[in-house]
């Protein structure tokens, strides 16, 4: 998945239409990192139960409701 892919569930979830901007005369940084998870799985016994947008979107829940619990407006 892809940090544009990301960005997409997210700006989804917050119901945002943003528009992207990309710096390409700045640094790029790591072209690109993989995740191998089955050390998780042998290990610990323990393997994700529900997809990343869904973890994405009861994340932003529980932010937005902290930022409105802790809100001094």
């Amino acid at each position: 998945m892809t940090i544009n892919e990301i960005v997409d569930i997210i700006a989804k979830i917050a119901g945002k239409n943003i528009k992207k901007r990309y710096l390409l005369d700045k640094p790029q940084g790591v072209r690109g990192r993989n995740s191998d998870n089955t050390l998780c799985k042998r290990v610990l016994n323990w393997e994700p139960k529900i997809s990343l947008e869904e973890g994405l979107t009861r994340t932003y829940l529980w932010i937005e409701q902290e930022l409105k619990n802790h809100s001094m407006v």
